[in-house]
C-alpha cells in the first residue's frame, strides 16, 4: 500500500505499518469545543481518516478566542459542520462523520461506541460524561477523557493519569469519580487533567447563554430543540486557547502512541 505524501513526516517518525495502522483506526470525538476540535485536527493532519464529531452545538461568537472552527464569519453554524468542511481540505479521502446530536444518557442506542477503536470524551455535561465513560468502556472501545481545562492559563501543569490518580484542585475530576462510583463503574481509563488552581478574574457575562446572547437563534436541520448548554451552567469560566488547545493534543497524543504502540518497536537511534 502506498503511503499518501500529506503523511511523509509521520511515515518517516513511525514508520510505515504504524502508519497503515493509524490510516485503518476509527476515532469518535464527543465534544467539538474548546478541547475536542483542536485534538480532531491533531488526528486527521497525523494519518487517522476515519473520524466521527459529535456535538449539537453551533459556533458562538465567544468560541472564537479558543475553538478551532470558531471564526467571525460562522457564528450560528454547526460546530460539527464547520470543522467537517476545515478536516475536509486536509485530506479529502479522510471520512469525517459529522453528527450535529446530543450525546444523550436516555438514548444509547445512538452510537454504536463499539465500532470505534478510540473515543475521546470531550463533554462538560457531566451526567453525559459519566454515561459516555461508562458505556464506552463496556463497549470495548479505548476511552481517553479531558477533565477540567476551564479557569487555568498554566500548560505545564498539565497531566495525564488514571482517571483514579486525578487527585488534586480539579473538582471536575472530583465529581467524575463520584459519579462512576455511584454508578459502580469498575473500570479505568487516562484522563486529562490540571493541577492548576482555577482562576476567576470576573463573573460572567449576562449576554452569554441568556435570551440577551450576542449569537442568533438557531434550529437544527433534523427539527430538533437547540440544547442551550451555557443556560444550564451555574457559572461559566474563562478559557484560554493555550490550555485547552494542549488538551486536546495531549488526547491525540494518547491515541497516536497507542497505535503506534501496538505496532512492532522501531530501533532508537
Amino acid at each position: 500500500m502506498s503511503v499518501n505524501p500529506i503523511y511523509q513526516r509521520m511515515q518517516l517518525l513511525t514508520g510505515t505499518p504504524a502508519l497503515h495502522r493509524l490510516n485503518a483506526t476509527k476515532v469518535a470525538v464527543f465534544g467539538i469545543g474548546g478541547v475536542g476540535s483542536w485534538a480532531a485536527e491533531a488526528l486527521v493532519r497525523s494519518g487517522i481518516l476515519d473520524i466521527t464529531l459529535v456535538d449539537n452545538d453551533v459556533v458562538c461568537i465567544t468560541n472564537v478566542n479558543r475553538q478551532l472552527q470558531a471564526t467571525t464569519k460562522n457564528v450560528g453554524q454547526s460546530k460539527v459542520a464547520e470543522l467537517a468542511a476545515r478536516l475536509e481540505t486536509l485530506n479529502p479521502r479522510c471520512k469525517i462523520t459529522p453528527m450535529q446530536k446530543v450525546y444523550d444518557p436516555n438514548k444509547p442506542g445512538e452510537f454504536d461506541l463499539g465500532s470505534y477503536d478510540y473515543v475521546l470524551d470531550c463533554i462538560d455535561s457531566i451526567s453525559c460524561k459519566v454515561d459516555l465513560i461508562v458505556r464506552s468502556v463496556a463497549a470495548g472501545a479505548q476511552l481517553y477523557s479531558a477533565l477540567g481545562a476551564s479557569g487555568k492559563l498554566d500548560p505545564s501543569q498539565i497531566r495525564v493519569a488514571s482517571i483514579w490518580e486525578t487527585q488534586g484542585p480539579c473538582p471536575l475530576a472530583r465529581l467524575v469519580r463520584r459519579k462512576l462510583r455511584s454508578a459502580h463503574f469498575g473500570g479505568d481509563f487516562q484522563a486529562v487533567f490540571s493541577d492548576e488552581v482555577a482562576t476567576i478574574a470576573e463573573q460572567t457575562s449576562v449576554a452569554c447563554g441568556t435570551h440577551k446572547c450576542h449569537c442568533p437563534a438557531f434550529v437544527p436541520d433534523d427539527g430538533s430543540e437547540h440544547k442551550d448548554w451555557c443556560a444550564t451552567k451555574n457559572v461559566i469560566l474563562g478559557s484560554a486557547m493555550h490550555i485547552t488547545a494542549t488538551f486536546g493534543m495531549f488526547l491525540s497524543g494518547l491515541v497516536i502512541q497507542d497505535v503506534v504502540g501496538k505496532v512492532e518497536t522501531l530501533p532508537t537511534l
